[in-house]
């Protein structure tokens, strides 16, 4: 059977519905790099000179479904049930998992240079999480890797955070006192 075909402007309230329902929806915030002095809720007594990486982790809620007891069942002395119990259905919701937020020291972005992203490539290359070509691209497997290995550090990001970097040998260390 062929498909009728609907006009066009009987199809556009269809569109503007669909556009005004996709305006409503909610972004997530942006994982970053961010220099401290253009941030506004960077954290507190951040050196502006600094950039720090963002990375937000959102709730986990749960909807939680249950039968409450309205009323008892009326059992008669000889064990007959004389009513039913009555319950009624509730739902609410539960926060499993609260929102995280974390900001990290990193390096600027005028600091990822080709050069820079090669060293790094082939720094986690040699610890076995980048199995890709040292190419200088900041690309998904590279992204992927700098994942898996601040997540053993316990930063879940894809943002090389300063402190990785740091212990890839890539940045220097400063010295004590």
């Amino acid at each position: 059977m062929p498909m009728k075909q609907v006009p066009f402007p009987a199809r556009l309230p269809l569109f503007i519905l669909t556009g005004l329902l996709a305006a409503c929806q909610i972004s997530a915030p942006e994982d970053g790099i961010m220099r401290a002095s253009e941030t506004p809720g960077a954290p507190p007594g951040a050196d502006p000179n600094t950039c720090y990486g963002r990375h937000v982790t959102p709730a986990i809620i749960e909807t939680v479904t249950e039968q409450v007891l309205v009323q008892p069942p009326q059992i008669e002395a000889n064990g007959t049930v004389s009513y039913p119990a009555v319950y009624r259905t509730e739902t609410r919701q539960e926060i499993v998992r609260e929102r995280k937020e974390l900001w990290f020291e990193t390096l600027c972005q005028e600091e990822l240079t080709p050069e820079f992203i090669a060293s790094l490539q082939r720094a986690l290359s040699v610890r076995g999480y980048h199995a890709g070509a040292a190419n200088g691209r900041m690309d998904f497997a590279t992204k992927r890797a700098i994942h898996a290995y601040q997540s053993d550090q316990g930063v879940d990001s894809d943002i090389l955070s300063l402190a990785a970097a740091r212990q890839l040998g890539l940045k220097e260390v400063p010295r004590e006192g």
